[in-house]
């Protein structure tokens, strides 16, 4: 199975799970249609599901124009999104599983961007199309970002916080595919909260590089997140310091503020 990675508006990435064997294919969070629409001609695959993690038209604002094309395609989304998510018509939550194509995907709850916020975790068997290690891939919409994390709109500090560390539980080596390209920006506001952070210093230089050349930040590593975003590093002592407290959740709350203003 490879993921294939679309640009879609300003900043945000449509991600592709295709199954190269029986030409099928699954999409997560389609901004739109008409990339994928591309992406399928040329595959000459068809589109049997829509992962949706939100319900944000920047993450459903495609599901309509899909169905149009591919009508027997099922709509996933959180089971607290019901009347969120255009078409939805399986309803997940926490601990539930997805099938594509004979692969199992793990949906983990992780509400605090909004109220009804779901990811999908695909255990060590996916195919990345650049890449082909034995990783895990997380699919988190807006949760988590390569740096940062998503906004509270409709979520708490608290709620936040165990998302993250659900997310903190995954193993190191599991790939992160966050639904924006954040990640310069984000690594800009982590500089000011852990500046001596070496790891960090040299993250934000490569990601500096990399931007310049127009290169894809996206998918990071759990493993670089860990070390270097300020969003799973609140039992840090820099971190906590600089919210002055070592409480995680107004550590969290503190810095999700800072960033904010930012």
């Amino acid at each position: 199975m490879r993921i294939y990675r679309l640009p879609a508006r300003s900043d945000n990435y449509i991600f592709v799970l295709h199954d190269v064997v029986s030409n099928v294919a699954a999409v997560v969070d389609p901004a739109d249609a008409l990339p994928v629409i591309h992406l399928l001609k040329q595959l000459n695959a068809s589109l049997v599901a829509i992962f949706n993690t939100h319900h944000h038209g920047d993450h459903v604002g495609g599901n309509t124009e899909l169905l149009s094309q591919f009508p027997s395609a099922v709509v996933y989304g959180g089971e607290q999104d019901r009347g969120r998510i255009p078409h939805q018509s399986v309803f997940l939550a926490d601990g539930d599983t997805v099938e594509f194509s004979g692969y199992i995907g793990r949906v983990l709850f992780v509400p605090g961007h909004t109220r009804a916020h779901i990811a999908y975790y695909f255990e060590p068997v996916l195919e990345d199309s650049e890449d082909s290690s034995d990783a895990g891939d997380l699919l988190c919409g807006d949760t988590l970002f390569a740096g940062g994390c998503g906004r509270l709109l409709e979520g708490t500090p608290q709620q936040m916080v165990e998302s993250l560390q659900k997310i903190r539980q995954l193993p190191d080596s599991t790939r992160i595919w966050c639904a924006h390209e954040y990640t310069l920006k984000n690594l800009e506001f982590a500089m000011t909260v852990e500046p001596t952070n070496t790891a960090l210093a040299h993250r934000y230089r490569d990601v500096q590089i990399a931007r310049r050349q127009n290169q894809p930040t996206v998918p990071s590593m759990l493993s670089t997140e860990k070390e270097t975003n300020p969003f799973l590093r609140w039992d840090q002592p820099d971190v906590m310091a600089i919210a002055k407290t070592s409480d995680p959740v107004r550590c969290f709350a503190k810095i999700r503020g800072m960033k904010d203003l930012f």
